[in-house]
């Protein structure tokens, strides 16, 4: 696991009560950042890693809030900055496939207002709303923003249609928020493949061994190897803004 020094900067992390969202809190924690960590109102389980990181002594803040609820993303990403006394990443990881098993393209029916609205309002609308919050803090500190794509944003399936779509137009958006903050602000994306999370364990195991089967490095992503990835775009990666960096193993070559 690579870290660095990151000491006196201060990061805030959506969707981060598991899965990426946790390990990336944990590596810039470690690292010696101050990280907010966002989870929903309801989630027990992101006010216990709250409790456990500050146990071992890592300066974490709690951000409860939905990135998709309009004003209360806002609100959440404001007081966070606050809280923090400043912001210098970004990371907008919180994301919803709402389904816990795929959905075939051709179950058009399955598909319905609902899941559409649930899908676009978390996992495209949602990280524009808290970038667009605390644009004027990470403008300050010249900061960085990443953001959670997938490979179904560069042309695989995922878990529905309404996911891919969803992540195809976050991969648009990095690229068009990379423009609208330059040249303070850095804003690139990270596009996991099949990874080891809460959000898979359903899946049907022959897919599951279909994505070792099939991939370069022959395994499933972990949590941390997308964490290392965010980390070197947020304090590292100088030159580089409006990308998208697959995280697959080689699962789509």
């Amino acid at each position: 696991m690579i870290t660095a020094e990151l000491k006196g900067r201060k990061a805030h992390m959506t969707g981060a009560s598991s899965g990426i969202g946790l390990a990336t809190v944990e590596l810039f924690a470690r690292s010696g950042a101050a990280v907010a960590l966002n989870h929903l109102p309801n989630d027990d389980r992101g006010r216990e890693q709250v409790e456990r990181l500050r146990g071992e002594g890592f300066d974490i803040i709690a951000a409860p809030g939905n990135v998709a609820e309009p004003g209360n993303a806002e609100a959440m990403v404001e007081k966070a900055i606050q809280d923090l006394g400043g912001l210098d990443y970004l990371f907008n990881n919180a994301g919803t496939p709402v389904t816990s098993s795929p959905i075939p393209p051709d179950e058009l029916d399955k598909l319905d207002e609902a899941f559409w609205q649930a899908i676009l309002n978390t996992n495209l609308i949602g990280p524009y709303r808290c970038t667009r919050a605390a644009a004027s803090a990470l403008k300050a500190a010249k900061g960085a923003v990443v953001n959670t794509a997938s490979i179904a944003g560069l042309g695989q399936q995922g878990s529905s249609s309404a996911y891919a779509a969803g992540k195809s137009g976050l991969v648009s958006l990095t690229r068009s928020l990379a423009r609208g903050l330059g040249p303070q602000v850095r804003v690139n994306a990270v596009a996991p493949g099949a990874v080891n999370s809460p959000w898979q364990k359903d899946w049907p195991e022959e897919r599951k061994r279909a994505s070792i089967e099939n991939a370069v490095l022959k395994r499933r992503c972990e949590p941390e190897d997308i964490a290392e990835v965010v980390l070197f775009l947020c304090e590292g990666a100088a030159m580089v803004t409006g990308q998208t960096i697959a995280i697959d193993g080689g699962l789509t070559l």
